[in-house]
């Protein structure tokens, strides 16, 4: 026998908070008659009443907690081999860890709002294998694809700035590692979720797009920022906060570049999202479009099906609750 839900032993403090009270009342009961008449009073008075019974009603509506308390264990026993499939896709998200994903145009900012949606997202995976690639002036598998989503989640959590040492922002290196990191073969079941502003400062992202497209590789872009562009606050080693300047000595204001995106998105057959507060757009592409995608199947393999036999103590606790009420305490007169 083995439990399935063995966190519902802790209704069994229930059942002891129940017997405590039965003790209360039956010594409150007794103490009351006693205040109320004579011993050889009470034996008159109580002739009808059958203690016995009284007591068979307490000690069943203890099995009945007891009972119900088994099956909320879900209790099972014997068991059939039945085939596991596993379907779904190859996920590899690329996030932008250049400093202009420190602007605050969406709060905490960019890059932290960008790892709050990361959160959310996996909740809807169910069975796809989900990878992490940091980018910036070049691009870092942070997390191979993998099924375990808690692993994957640290690996997004320790996104910062210095992830990556080279500065600027190369959407074609995130593209060029994606295809690095799928294993050949298939060309579909490939999705690349780029999470950027969009201003790729060094090679041909669109050609690369082309590329990937061959491989199978649908790209959706989550554009991150506004076209009027922000400051990017940074703090210096002395603790000092101010913006983000160039060599000249000019504050650098961060762009959204949609059009840049939208080619790319375009030309593999994926889409694009602009982020905002309310819809950071990883929801909105799951649901929309990744969940309709033709997914493959990942893994196959037999597995023991237990048999819930929770309906068995369930049952006779139904039937012992109808004893209960149909039990009287009163004596059968002669």
């Amino acid at each position: 026998m083995r439990f399935a839900n063995i966190q519902a032993t802790h209704l069994f403090w229930l059942i002891i908070a129940v017997i405590g009270f039965f003790f209360w009342v039956n010594a409150r009961r007794k103490k009351s008659l006693e205040a109320f008449a004579e011993a050889n009073l009470l034996a008159t008075l109580l002739a009808s009443f059958d203690i016995r019974k009284y007591r068979l009603k307490q000690v069943l509506i203890i099995v009945v907690f007891s009972l119900t308390a088994f099956s909320f264990m879900r209790p099972q026993w014997g068991f059939k081999w039945q085939e596991i499939k596993r379907r779904g896709l190859d996920i590899l998200v690329a996030v932008d860890v250049s400093k202009s994903m420190l602007a605050e145009d969406i709060k905490p900012n960019r890059l932290e709002r960008a790892k709050l949606a990361l959160g959310d997202f996996v909740k809807h995976l169910k069975g796809d294998r989900i990878g992490l690639i940091a980018f910036s002036g070049s691009a870092f598998a942070q997390c191979p694809l993998t099924v375990d989503y808690s692993g994957f989640l640290l690996s997004a959590e320790a996104l910062d700035i210095n992830t990556i040492p080279k500065g600027g922002t190369s959407i074609s290196s995130a593209i060029r590692q994606a295809m690095e990191s799928y294993e050949g073969g298939l060309k579909k079941y490939k999705v690349l979720i780029i999470i950027t502003d969009g201003e790729d400062h060094e090679g041909d992202p669109v050609r690369l797009a082309e590329l990937a497209q061959k491989e199978g590789i649908k790209i959706f872009c989550i554009g991150i920022g506004t076209n009027e562009g922000e400051l990017i606050p940074v703090t210096d080693e002395s603790g000092n906060k101010g913006f983000l300047k160039d060599r000249s000595g000019a504050v650098v204001k961060s762009r959204l570049d949609e059009t840049t995106l939208q080619k790319i998105a375009l030309t593999t057959g994926g889409s694009y999202v602009r982020a905002s507060s309310k819809e950071f757009g990883l929801d909105l592409i799951y649901k929309e479009k990744l969940s309709e995608m033709e997914k493959r199947e990942l893994e196959s393999k037999m597995a023991k099906q237990y048999e819930e036999r929770f309906q068995i103590p369930l049952l006779l606790a139904f039937l012992l609750l109808a004893a209960e009420f149909i039990i009287s305490d009163r004596k059968k007169a002669l």
